[in-house]
């Protein structure tokens, strides 16, 4: 992807990162999928999707009528967003939903702590492809239908993958778009580790953080946590004053009202 279309792949994966919280997240990179299947094989749905020339809103409703009806709303909502956004090629469109799929399907990966398992066993898979001519030629010959190569994968992973090895590369291997599968097989290995590098701290403040203090709390919550840390920030008047953090099973409650319940309970005991 190019100039406009990275922008925009950048702001999306951001935006997914901030759902995982979302109920429906762990089925969304196979509805993902889905929907990437579908706008590749019907180009007059893609078309109308990508047509810059019609206002935001009229792609996103074209998404919720035709989409909306087939997946949750989650899903339907990362399309509606997708489409909004700008892209330098209507293929583009389809690519960016295809990699979500992926990164939703890494994140619900590292949630289960299944991610390190995950890479490795995705770049063994690609080390297979390497020393197999027969592999390779199965998984790219264009007279295959990806359900086909979809089911080579499943075979040679036999179960003993992770959940999301399986769906991703069944995906993967059918929607080369042109790619050679070493470089796909490569750039789903980027895709797993730059999903380690994410860290989303669930943030509730009684008023809304200005940037500077928004920036202030996401370097700080990077040097204790050793990795880049985004906010999820939600305004919540019940915390009275301070803040409330949660990142991963860690909690850090500095509101008010926790400082008041603890006045309370001293008092009281």
């Amino acid at each position: 992807m190019l100039g406009a279309s990275r922008g925009s792949l950048n702001h999306q994966g951001e935006a997914l990162e901030a759902r995982r919280s979302s109920d429906g997240f762990d089925g969304l990179a196979a509805e993902l999928f889905a929907v990437a299947d579908l706008l590749g094989r019907e180009q007059q749905l893609r078309n109308a999707l990508a047509d810059s020339g019609q206002p935001a809103a009229a792609r996103e409703a074209l998404v919720r009528e035709v989409i909306g009806a087939r997946t949750s709303a989650l899903a339907t909502d990362v399309v509606a967003d997708v489409v909004a956004d700008r892209w330098s090629q209507e293929d583009d469109i389809v690519l960016a939903i295809e990699e979500l799929g992926c990164q939703a399907a890494f994140a619900v990966a590292d949630a289960n702590g299944q991610l390190d398992a995950t890479e490795e066993e995705i770049f063994r898979f690609g080390r297979a492809i390497d020393v197999s001519s027969t592999l390779q030629m199965a998984l790219t010959d264009p007279a295959s239908s990806a359900a086909t190569k979809a089911a080579i994968v499943r075979d040679l992973l036999a179960g003993r993958g992770t959940a999301a090895t399986e769906l991703v590369l069944a995906f993967v291997v059918g929607h080369l778009h042109g790619r050679r599968i070493d470089a796909v097989i490569e750039h789903l290995c980027d895709l797993a580790a730059r999903q380690r590098e994410r860290v989303v701290a669930e943030v509730r403040v009684a008023r809304p953080l200005d940037d500077d203090q928004a920036r202030r709390l996401a370097d700080v919550l990077s040097r204790l946590k050793g990795r880049t840390v985004r906010l999820n920030v939600a305004v919540d008047e019940s915390v009275l004053g301070g803040v409330y953090v949660k990142v991963g099973d860690e909690v850090i409650d500095g509101t008010v009202a926790a400082k008041l319940e603890q006045a309370r309970r001293v008092v009281l005991g």
